[in-house]
């Protein structure tokens, strides 16, 4: 149980001890600044402790900011600090500092806990400090401040404003008006019947499988029941978040679900519904698996250039005041959130048109929508790219690498072909990627199944592809690198399957680029943790983007159709099993040591 130190005279009638337990805390009373020092080493390292002013007077849901989010190592509000265990040294230095003769933070600051926290600044140690906005927190000097203060925490619904801290500060349309606003009221209901966040996630996902089932019937009543279903799973997708930001109960591995499970809801229901269109007699697995191909690269793209620009230096661009200025205006912001097709537009929109009508049409309308939201994002970031003046870092390179998933054959390559490299002009990397990528593609296509040519091109493919990471990945277009290798690999395969012309290989290619666009998930997520890449002998037991377009093609040139259907088969089960199993094991071991909880406060496309 964390402990919660409260320090100086106690105030009569204040709640302050009260709140604390409220919160969790064990709370023990402290006369002065050795007292505190004392009570403080007798609190067991692994637990929180928070140091708090007798006289504090607040709105609980400030305290509860200020000392219970898990995210941060330090933290604190005017009267109260608190440090989880990967903080207490730097806790315990700055209290024994205090203690000892002559102090050394200012001596004005009139409250043992505010010159802790002036001393931990004054290390260099990372408090945060929570935006409070209308809440209150504050140590009276006098019974008239006391009073005024009192005043102030009267004035401002407490609850009102911890629900409307749990909705996202940016989001889409749709979730902002129709989801939102009731969804948060959802979330308080989970809070007050102690459900986790992670609980409601699970039941996200269980209720987009269903959604996804109810498609696979093939009946209109199993459209229109999928539809139904399928607004519910967002719903509570929306309410797990919520009630994480609600409560604070952020995590490790709740965050790792909530990303992981979106994708699997939505491809998952991409399959439920050509499934259902087959038995209907109409095959849409080359439109499902497009989708899918064509939803994972519009990420890739985002996370690319998201991580290229992450601490570039200089970062200055035409086109990015030009949106800055765009966002200024009320109706351009929501137009410019809906044109992309985040996640609540475009889950209503697959909804709807699944009860209203065909799987088929469903697709098409799907794959021009994000097609268009493709064109248009991209393009924006390209200009951007073009027209800033920064200079990326050593990290940001490391990412774009790390992004790229290349294999030994890769690696190799650039190794030899580094000294070539440097002489190509800034541009030449995305540009080989693209036409490496694009003539495997192009041939795998337009060629017969089972000819040479799809393997020859290939072979080029690997060629192009360590050329395109034989140096940094340092230039302003190179985070177009890894969305270009992610379409090459994940093309090729929709291509070979679709040219085998045999019942079931569609759906195994399906199954195939699925468990591979995890493995790229599950990096991406990596890097936004700070926890690196994959492990190197996953990435080369996978056999990077380039190995495994190299074996896929050289398949489908030694064996025949069916054999083809078989192969793809057991390759999806093999990658699925290696990357899903090597990433439960990281996910669930980050949670257990306690690593720092990554949460996406925009809402992803």
């Amino acid at each position: 149980m964390p402990t919660a130190i409260l320090t100086g005279q106690p105030v009569p009638g204040s709640s302050i001890e009260s709140e604390l337990r409220s919160l969790g805390f064990d709370v023990q009373y402290a006369s002065g600044a050795p007292d505190t020092e004392t009570l403080l080493a007798r609190v067991p390292a692994t637990e929180r402790v928070a140091v708090v002013d007798a006289r504090f007077v607040g709105h609980p849901h400030a305290l509860r900011l200020g000392l219970t989010d898990p995210r941060f190592p330090l933290s604190a509000v005017p009267g109260a600090v608190t440090a989880r265990p990967e903080g207490r040294q730097d806790l315990t230095r700055a209290m024994a500092r205090e203690n000892s003769a002559g102090g050394g933070t200012a001596l004005a600051v009139d409250n043992l806990a505010d010159r802790i926290t002036a001393a931990l600044d004054a290390d260099g140690a990372d408090v945060h400090r929570p935006e409070l906005g209308s809440l209150v927190a504050a140590v009276p000097a006098d019974p008239q401040a006391r009073n005024e203060a009192r005043q102030a925490v009267a004035a401002v619904d407490d609850e009102a404003v911890r629900l409307k801290s749990a909705v996202k500060a940016r989001d889409g349309f749709v979730t902002t008006f129709a989801i939102s606003p009731y969804s948060r009221y959802l979330a308080r209901w989970c809070a007050r019947r102690g459900l986790t966040p992670n609980q409601v996630t699970t039941a996200s996902l269980l209720t987009a499988l269903i959604a996804a089932g109810c498609a696979a019937t093939g009946t209109r009543g199993g459209f229109v029941a999928a539809g139904v279903l399928l607004i519910a799973s967002f719903v509570l997708d929306c309410t797990d978040g919520q009630l994480a930001r609600y409560s604070l109960q952020y995590s490790t591995l709740g965050a790792w679900l909530d990303a992981t499970f979106d994708r699997a809801k939505e491809y998952a229901y991409y399959a439920g519904l050509a499934l259902g269109a087959a038995r209907g007699g109409d095959d849409v697995w080359a439109l499902a698996l497009g989708a899918m191909v064509l939803q994972t690269c519009r990420h890739v793209v985002d996370f690319s250039f998201n991580e290229a620009n992450h601490d570039a230096a200089a970062n200055t661009s035409p086109t990015a005041a030009l949106s800055d200025r765009l966002d200024s205006v009320g109706w351009t912001v929501w137009l410019r959130r809906m044109i992309v097709l985040p996640i609540g537009e475009r889950w209503a929109m697959i909804a709807v048109l699944t009860a209203v009508a065909t799987p088929r049409i469903t697709f098409y309308v799907l794959l021009i929508g994000c097609a268009f939201a493709a064109t248009y994002t991209t393009a924006g970031r390209v200009l951007r790219s073009l027209t800033r003046k920064a200079t990326r870092t050593d990290r940001a390179a490391a990412a774009l690498a790390d992004l790229a998933d290349s294999g030994p054959l890769a690696e190799a390559g650039a190794r030899s072909l580094a000294g070539t490299a440097r002489r190509l002009p800034g541009f030449a990397a995305p540009a080989v990627a693209l036409l490496g990528g694009a003539a495997v593609v192009a041939t795998a296509a337009l060629t017969d199944f089972g000819g040479p040519w799809p393997l020859v091109a290939a072979a080029v493919y690997v060629l192009t592809s360590s050329l395109a990471v034989a140096r940094p990945l340092k230039g302003a277009l190179d985070w177009l690198v890894p969305p270009f290798f992610r379409a090459a690999e994940y093309l090729t395969v929709l291509a070979l399957a679709a040219k085998a012309d045999v019942n079931g290989a569609l759906p195994a290619a399906f199954g195939l680029v699925a468990a591979v666009a995890y493995h790229h998930y599950d990096t991406v997520y990596r890097i936004r943790g700070d926890a690196g890449a994959p492990p190197a002998w996953l990435v080369r037991t996978a056999g990077g983007h380039e190995g495994r377009t190299l074996v896929i093609t050289a398949l489908a040139v030694l064996l025949t159709a069916t054999q083809f259907k078989v192969a793809l088969t057991v390759l999806a089960v093999a990658v699925a099993l290696v990357v899903l199993a090597e990433s439960i094991r990281f996910w669930v071991a980050a949670h257990k040591v306690g690593a720092p909880a990554v949460h996406d406060e925009g809402e992803p496309a």
